[in-house]
Formats: C-alpha cells, structure tokens, sequence
C-alpha cells in the first residue's frame, strides 16, 4: 500500500503533466505512482486501490500511457492478469527526432507560402517557427549524442544504475520473465 508521500508525489505528476503536456489528471497521477511503487509492476487493481481511482479510470490512464511508449503490460507465464510498469524505453529523450522538427519546417514555411505577398510583421511569427524548427533539427541529434555519452559515463562511474540492475527492495516477478502483451486489434 503506498505511503502518503508516494500518493502526493503521484499527484504532483499529474498535476505537472495535466498542465505541461495536456495530459488528464489520472495519467499523471498513475505515470508518477509507477515511478515510485513497489513492487514496480502493479495489476489494474492494485493500483485502481492505490491511487483511490476506477478501474476504467486507470485502465483508460494505462492506455494513453502505453500509446505514449510510458508504460506497458506485461504478463508473467501462468498469470491470468497483466501487469502495469514503466517502459525501461521510455527513459531515452522523447521529441529528439529530427524529423518531427523537419517537418514542423515544411508545415510552417507552407503558412509562409500563403502569407507571400502579407508585411514583414505578418510573416514574423511564421519566419520564426521555422528558424526554430530548423535549428531544433540541426541540433537535436548532437544533443541525443551528448545524452547517450554521459548517461554511459554515470552509469560506468556507478552513479546511475544500468538497464536490467534491481534494486534489493524491489525483488521483480518471480519465475520467467515477463512476456509482452500483445495488443487487440481495435
């Protein structure tokens, strides 16, 4: 049962999400849960009565989460119900593609297109966007890099833990690994 430290860290993040990233409240509140729960892979039920929500709330959180790469599903061999936790994937740098920011570009100079003829002062915003998107594609993949180099060198020196490292409190399933759920189609 989680502590009233992890329930207002849990409610923190989905206060942060909901405003930064437009996120309903229950998604942050389950993403930041997960992030501090124990043991980390929890059934819907458990963290229906953890975070004193529905079940379809968190089932409904657990799916937007899962589209976002944030969390997945996973059942053990043997077990009837599946599991939610954090995706170890969703740790690497989200919004570093470039081509997202390439694409802003193109969209942004097609406004340009249509403001051809308008003043400077019209075309401003738009000039500026994709002076944005641009330097954001030009840089991005440098900084991915940079990430990457020093996320190895903490995780050398020991100051971050390595992929696949347990914590002693936080044992994980026992038996074979858990397996990946695959999804229904819609």
């Amino acid at each position: 049962m989680p502590n009233d430290a992890h329930l207002l860290f849990a409610d923190h993040v989905g206060r942060f999400y909901a405003r930064q990233y437009g996120f309903p409240p229950m998604a942050g509140r389950l993403l930041g849960y997960l992030f501090v729960c124990d043991p980390p892979q929890q059934s819907i039920d458990e963290l229906s009565e953890a975070l004193l929500a529905s079940r379809s709330a968190i089932t409904g959180a657990v799916k937007l989460l899962e589209n976002y790469g944030m969390a997945r599903r996973t059942r053990t061999a043997g077990e009837r119900r599946d599991r939610v936790s954090l995706n170890p994937d969703s740790r690497q740098p989200q919004n570093f593609d470039a081509t997202l920011h390439q694409e802003h570009a193109t969209l942004f100079r097609e406004g340009l297109a249509l403001l051809s003829d308008a003043p400077p002062e019209r075309r401003a915003p738009l000039e500026e966007m994709v002076a944005l998107a641009e330097f954001l594609a030009e840089r991005l993949p440098r900084l991915v890099d940079e990430w990457q180099a020093h996320r190895d060198e903490l995780r050398t020196s020991g100051s971050l833990p390595t992929p696949g490292d347990q914590s002693p409190r936080s044992p994980g399933p026992t038996g074979p690994e858990p397996t990946p759920r695959k999804r229904r189609p819609s």
